[in-house]
């Protein structure tokens, strides 16, 4: 349970971020923020990969950028579920995305605990 709460405190900062960085990306209200993190790692646990499927020869002939539209379409769903949450345009979701999922990985790692070395 400490998990997904640590989980989704790293997504709404990584989405806070998105929204003061990206033009196009606007959240309204912290309230907002919260239901809309919380609604983007359900969309990204269930929406994404389904979307991953269906797009693999797409993405595998662009040799993986078309996971950046992807990552684009979720972050979209995502924000047009949840009043307060808004992307203008498919380019701002892209990058709202890129940032969120950079943002996030690199607090994840931060607040995560510390493991041996790997190898």
């Amino acid at each position: 349970m400490l998990s997904f709460v640590i989980h989704w405190i790293v997504l709404a900062l990584a989405l806070w971020l998105a929204g003061q960085l990206v033009p196009g990306v606007s959240i309204t209200s912290y309230g907002a923020l919260a239901i809309g993190a919380i609604v983007l790692s359900v969309v990204n646990a269930i929406v994404r990969p389904v979307l991953t499927i269906l797009t693999l020869p797409l993405t595998v002939l662009t040799l993986g950028l078309f996971y950046l539209v992807v990552n684009g379409l979720a972050f979209g769903l995502a924000a047009a579920l949840v009043p307060g949450f808004s992307v203008s345009s498919l380019l701002a979701a892209m990058a709202g995305a890129f940032v969120t999922s950079v943002a996030g990985w690199v607090l994840g790692e931060a607040l995560s605990p510390a493991r041996g070395p790997r190898g």
